[in-house]
């Protein structure tokens, strides 16, 4: 979509994968995607990084901080990637911002995680990274948590705990370009507590709240997200809670519902704000 949306402007762009990259230390080019030098490209859009291993991860990153330093306009840039990846580091920032944020435990002990249950006695455990719902588990009962989380510290898992916000089987997405809500929906599953549309919730188009909306900037800002996806839940009382930023936000789902070109809206925003 993004290719489509770029040839539509008379903008040159193509596809690549981090195996296409070649870096260079002491000998040009530096940073060499598919043969062409990184300086020749103005700008670039990081989709979904992927599975990878930790060498991976952090050469992933490292190639991103390289392009910046290059003077490549990076979507987003690796810094607000990097945040919004780590969940603990990405809900301490919000929360510091004063945007709320469900009560959450990180710990590497799963004694000290199963006494901590006395006072959050349900609970929604959830790997550290990871997106789109997969991996999270609502556990009510303290020994049926205790089995899992004395497995998850196994293999040296840190133990991500946040209290379960009761709901009505649906949250909001907002999707951010350039300090703008440019398109929202409601992510509804009537037969799970999960509301990610890659585990089965229906979109639905939603106009926001000038108060919803304001919350989806101010958490897109402060993880410095240019482009972003901010899911938001609305709890049974009515509280607005944000559980995440996405920077690295898929579009089908909520394209579906919107007649917003989001794709051209991204690229329209590049354009209007890379340097040439």
């Amino acid at each position: 979509m993004l290719l489509e949306a770029a040839k539509k402007r008379g903008i040159r762009a193509f596809h690549f994968r981090f195996r296409d990259i070649v870096a260079r230390i002491g000998r040009e080019p530096l940073l060499q995607v598919r043969g062409l030098d990184v300086r020749d490209v103005q700008a670039v859009v990081v989709r979904p990084i992927g599975r990878s291993s930790l060498d991976q991860a952090i050469f992933r990153l490292d190639v991103l901080y390289t392009m910046e330093d290059l003077g490549v306009h990076v979507v987003n840039s690796p810094s607000a990637i990097e945040k919004a990846l780590d969940k603990y580091r990405s809900l301490y920032l919000l929360s510091r911002r004063g945007i709320p944020v469900p009560e959450t435990i990180v710990l590497e002990d799963p004694s000290l995680a199963y006494e901590m249950m006395r006072v959050m006695p349900e609970i929604v455990l959830k790997p550290v990274f990871g997106s789109r719902g997969h991996g999270s588990t609502k556990v009510s009962d303290r020994d049926v948590a205790w089995n899992i989380l004395r497995e998850l510290a196994f293999f040296r898992h840190v133990l991500y705990m946040q209290r379960f916000i009761p709901h009505r089987r649906r949250d909001l997405r907002a999707f951010v370009v350039g300090g703008e809500v440019v398109a929202a929906m409601i992510r509804e599953n009537p037969s799970s507590w999960k509301t990610n549309v890659a585990v089965g919730a229906r979109p639905k188009p939603v106009d926001l709240s000038g108060e919803l909306e304001e919350l989806a900037l101010k958490s897109a800002e402060a993880l410095g997200c240019e482009v972003a996806g901010v899911d938001i839940l609305i709890s049974e009382g009515g509280e607005a809670y944000v559980l995440e930023v996405n920077s690295q936000p898929g579009w089908r789902g909520i394209q579906s519902v919107t007649k917003v070109d989001i794709a051209g809206r991204i690229v329209e925003y590049i354009e209007e704000t890379t340097k040439r």
